[in-house]
């Protein structure tokens, strides 16, 4: 039952979740071929659903473009090709590394329904739960979560490419919190996919003095919630060591990886 329930996931991940929709937040979008090229900030991506037929000299080549392509624009330090485990061909990453890209850590994609998320969890006295992408003027509250963030994963967030993104999502971009009166602990974003059935989880990191106590699962259940009431169907998210058993023990499903290969100027 549940490999026929993760092909089931995995078919609209492929059909619903790749392309257009990872470009919902960029600054500006081309094509090339089968990739979809975008631009946010200061940072591009790229996406596809399939390189079938792509091989050897051929993918090499594309490889090849894609990078003058970006290189040509001055002002993009970086960009992502981001590759899944299920998809062909099978050198891929090596061909990127070969063309200078560096690996980033894997992480697994998770899917399910997102009722199996939305349940009351306790929190631990003092700690509340707050969205703060709502307000009038939200920008001092996400600096503060993007440090929140850079001390739950051990390196930098941006609260410009935060802010950018409420910004760009009109509402469909929610930032979550979960806060003592010192202190924000647990930070995560709700994205909800226009045109789908989907909204995802992102940046969810919780501060590692914190961990082992439910409040990233009070975030999650809360996001949840909210996406529930959206009419959204189900959740996804590409999830690190920390986070994959939690949604796990919800009944999300493990229905491929994704790892980063990223060129820097």
């Amino acid at each position: 039952m549940d490999a026929d329930l993760r092909a089931s996931l995995l078919t609209a991940y492929d059909a619903q979740l790749r392309e257009g929709t990872e470009m919902l937040s960029a600054d500006s979008v081309d094509r090339n071929g089968p990739l979809w090229r975008g631009k946010f900030g200061d940072r591009g991506f790229v996406s596809y659903r399939s390189l079938a037929g792509l091989e050897g000299q051929a993918l090499d080549n594309l490889i090849a473009q894609t990078i003058a392509h970006y290189a040509a624009d001055t002002h993009t330090t970086s960009f992502e090709w981001k590759t899944r485990g299920h998809d062909a061909p099978a050198d891929l990453p090596q061909r990127l590394i070969a063309q200078g890209f560096k690996a980033g850590d894997a992480e697994t994609v998770m899917l399910g329904e997102a009722q199996l998320l939305a349940q009351p969890v306790p929190l631990p006295e003092g700690v509340t739960l707050r969205r703060i992408d709502n307000q009038p003027d939200p920008q001092p509250d996400v600096v503060r979560a993007a440090r929140a963030q850079e001390l739950a994963f051990g390196h930098p967030s941006d609260e410009d490419d935060l802010m950018r993104r409420i910004e760009q999502g009109a509402g469909r971009v929610e930032l979550w919190v979960a806060e003592t009166a010192q202190e924000m602990v647990c930070v995560g974003r709700l994205e909800v996919l226009p045109n789908t059935e989907f909204a995802g989880l992102w940046g969810g990191g919780t501060l590692p003095e914190w961990r082992g106590r439910g409040i990233y699962r009070a975030l999650t259940a809360a996001r949840a919630g909210s996406a529930l009431a959206r009419g959204v169907r189900y959740l996804h998210s590409d999830s690190t060591e920390f986070s994959r058993p939690i949604l796990e023990r919800s009944g999300l499903l493990a229905v491929t990886t994704t790892t980063p290969y990223v060129w820097r100027r």
